[in-house]
């Protein structure tokens, strides 16, 4: 077994060894500067972990590792066009540094190269379940995004909505990465299934950690402002569930801060915390993260492997979720 270390090590080793073409450099060289921002690369080491499960060597999976984080630095290229987003971990997005059009289309070669990795990791008996497990998560994260857009224009998101939203738009990913790595290791179906129900589960409890670090995170280890979502008057669970439980005179005075822009920064960010204060909000929000989380390891208790085989997947999921930035 690796640790998480030592797996993100030999991602890189594979991606140096496996670079984009040279040439046309416009096309190529914002796929290598994306993939060079600082990312966790979380997303291809878990695929590696559920591998490492059931078998020890691990380099057969490296390819569908791979394909897994360029599809997600493909979404992350075109989100960035769609939020026109500057930044992207504190450096200039591909779009901003070139310009739409090349990012587009960058974000497009790097779709295909992941299919290419898919293709290479040279089982060919695996590769129809590979592919369709891919391409419905895939799928799956375009249609998140789309609700997120939708919900930018409705005052209606319900809670089981948004929850479905963070459900396809982030822990589909985490799920079906896990779910790939059984494939290549050709573990048993129902063990595919468990890890990827763990995955998208913890996902979901990710999100809402994120959610929540967002509003009450210390400054100091989040690594960015905290109070962004509700100076984007962004509907996180936080806001839907004082929504939902608060009196009407605090659901107004929400909504009313909801419709001020960023000018009076501050003020808002603590007025707003005052109001999810006053209502238990924190609280109420940790034990929707605990209900998920809670749900996602007993999925990862059922798989017929050894406790010592799963340990380095289980700690990772574990220090993800108690995460303070």
């Amino acid at each position: 077994m690796h640790t998480l270390s030592e797996l993100l090590e030999a991602l890189q080793v594979f991606a140096a060894e496996n670079p984009f073409p040279g040439q046309p450099a416009e096309l190529y060289q914002p796929c290598d500067y994306m993939l060079t921002l600082g990312g966790k690369r979380l997303r291809p080491a878990i695929l590696l972990m559920g591998y490492e499960i059931y078998r020890d060597d691990v380099e057969k999976a490296l390819p569908a590792a791979w394909a897994v984080e360029l599809f997600h630095n493909f979404t992350l290229m075109h989100d960035d066009i769609m939020d026109a987003a500057p930044l992207r971990r504190g450096q200039a997005t591909v779009h901003t540094r070139w310009n739409t059009t090349t990012a587009i289309l960058s974000g497009d070669v790097m779709l295909i190269r992941a299919y290419q990795m898919l293709h290479a990791t040279g089982q060919t008996d695996r590769l129809p379940a590979l592919l369709q497990t891919f391409n419905q998560v895939a799928t799956e994260v375009c249609e998140g995004q789309q609700m997120d857009v939708n919900f930018e224009t409705r005052a209606d998101v319900s809670i089981p909505e948004y929850i479905k939203m963070i459900e396809l738009k982030t822990a589909v990913l985490l799920g079906g990465a896990l779910k790939m790595g059984a494939i290549c290791a050709q573990a048993p179906d129902t063990d595919a299934e468990h890890l990827y129900h763990f995955g998208r589960l913890a996902g979901i409890a990710f999100q809402i950690q994120d959610d929540l670090l967002d509003t009450y995170g210390d400054p100091a280890k989040f690594g960015k402002q905290v109070g962004g979502d509700i100076l984007q008057n962004k509907k996180t669970l936080l806001v839907l569930k004082t929504l939902e439980t608060a009196p009407e005179a605090d659901c107004n005075e929400l909504l009313s801060w909801m419709q001020t822009g960023a000018e009076q920064g501050d003020e808002k960010v603590e007025a707003v915390r005052a109001i999810f204060n006053r209502n238990n909000i924190p609280q109420l929000i940790a034990l929707e993260k605990e209900k998920y989380q809670d749900e996602a390891f007993q999925h990862l208790a059922s798989i017929q492997a050894p406790d010592d085989r799963k340990s380095v997947l289980r700690k990772m999921i574990e220090d993800l979720l108690e995460r303070e930035r």
